[in-house]
């Protein structure tokens, strides 16, 4: 559980759940809750990824070929839905890398116009 409160929480930019579903896939297959887990986690409890937004992102990805998914039992003996990122989606990640490096540089030199 986090010590943060709701209000300094930081808020995922449009576009950015993709990527970082699909970049928390690269470790291999994940359920749903697996996965928001991974994010808030590796995101040092930064992000945290409401259910009302992953499960339109999974199937997004998912009609867009960059995840498959399959039925199987969660450590806690649940029924669960579990993604695994496609070739495609292996390719998209290293295409929405590039542009989020990109686009947070820009951002930097805005922000920071001195240290260029």
């Amino acid at each position: 559980m986090s010590t943060r409160d709701d209000e300094e929480r930081l808020e995922l930019l449009q576009g950015t759940l993709d990527l970082l579903i699909l970049r928390t896939l690269i470790f291999g297959a994940q359920h749903g809750q697996g996965i928001a887990r991974a994010i808030q986690q590796t995101s040092d409890e930064e992000l945290l990824v409401e259910h009302g937004a992953l499960y339109p992102a999974l199937q997004r990805l998912e009609e867009r070929g960059w995840v498959s998914a399959k039925w199987g039992v969660s450590s806690n003996n649940r029924k669960a839905r579990f993604y695994s990122l496609t070739s495609a989606g292996r390719k998209q990640l290293g295409k929405e890398t590039t542009k989020w490096k990109r686009l947070a540089a820009a951002i930097g030199r805005v922000l920071d116009p001195e240290e260029i």
